[in-house]
């Protein structure tokens, strides 16, 4: 299989749209919290990839597209399916019960770092240089001071559940890597975000019938309801549809980075609506990890060596 060369620095379009995918994917952690509080995790990523299935279903028939029915696509779907969405949306959902928003979209701001270790091992045009290894060091010892301070006066199962985003991390590091073939399969960015949803919501629905029993939980809010929904349709069915669309062209790295402009989208919502504090240490673990970004992405570095020129 041929795998479509990817091009290191975006364009502005690319860059508009990683934004739009920040907000809708930093307003995941906000309505994960508000639903957390009423209803079981599986539940909350049950319904989320159910809705968000029917939706893209509906998109795909609108515009005409149809589903592929080759054996390779849907296996392919299933395996992007379990990286994607069934294993980092529960760990994540399951943390937000123990760890504020903003804390878990900071832990899952370290997917740039472990997709760049990831692209290095994986594919051939997204190598590992040496300001991408630098820059791979510093974000994780961030990662590790900030996680590493938490421990003493946290409980074992706030430990856990940082744990847990950063397993969540690395599984959307591994899905970014592998969801790359789809387009050398020629298969659009709608019909891979249908795709995937749809084996996550075939795996996760028995489960979450079998485990939490939705028939005896008592009836959510409406405010919770609402939450649910709008995990669904728009940081769900909505981003997916942008997150196969950027990483077609602009590949697994580039696209990872959205993972760091998501905690101010997330921490905000978070702050304003549910009330939680953001850290000092949470501040100071996101500027690590972002020093490490710039130091795999370079063209910061870049920018300030071309700035540096005409005045030498």
């Amino acid at each position: 299989m041929t795998v479509p060369t990817i091009h290191r620095a975006m364009t502005p379009r690319e860059w508009a749209l990683l934004l739009t995918l920040s907000i809708l994917w930093g307003g995941s952690f906000f309505f994960v919290g508000v639903a957390v509080r009423e209803l079981p995790p599986l539940t909350i990523v049950a319904a989320r990839v159910g809705l968000a299935a029917v939706a893209l279903h509906a998109a795909v028939r609108f515009v005409g597209a149809g589903m592929p029915t080759g054996r390779a696509a849907w296996l392919a779907f299933l395996a992007m399916g379990v990286l994607n969405n069934v294993v980092p949306f529960t760990l994540i959902t399951w943390a937000q019960g123990h760890i504020s928003s903003g804390l878990a979209s900071i832990l899952n701001a370290t997917t740039p770092l472990l997709t760049a270790l990831v692209a290095h091992r994986a594919v051939r045009d997204e190598p590992m240089s040496a300001g991408r290894l630098a820059g791979v060091l510093v974000g994780l010892a961030g990662v590790a001071a900030m996680v590493g301070g938490a421990i003493p006066g946290g409980t074992g199962t706030q430990t856990a559940a940082q744990l847990a985003c950063l397993a969540a991390a690395l599984s959307y590091a591994v899905a970014g890597v592998f969801g790359r073939r789809f387009r050398a399969m020629g298969i659009t960015p709608l019909q891979t975000a249908t795709g995937q949803i749809t084996a996550s919501a075939l795996l996760l629905l028995p489960v979450m019938l079998l485990v939490d029993q939705p028939r005896a939980l008592p009836l959510p809010s409406a405010g919770a309801v609402a939450a649910v929904v709008g995990l669904a349709l728009l940081s769900t069915a909505l981003a997916y549809i942008l997150f196969f669309r950027i990483l077609a062209t602009a590949g697994a790295t580039n696209i990872a980075l959205v993972t760091f402009l998501i905690p101010v989208t997330a921490t905000l919502p978070g702050i304003a609506v549910l009330g939680e504090v953001a850290e000092p240490r949470y501040l100071l673990g996101l500027a690590t990890i972002g020093l490490g970004l710039a130091a795999i992405d370079g063209r910061p570095f870049r920018a300030l060596r071309r700035l540096r020129r005409p005045a030498a």
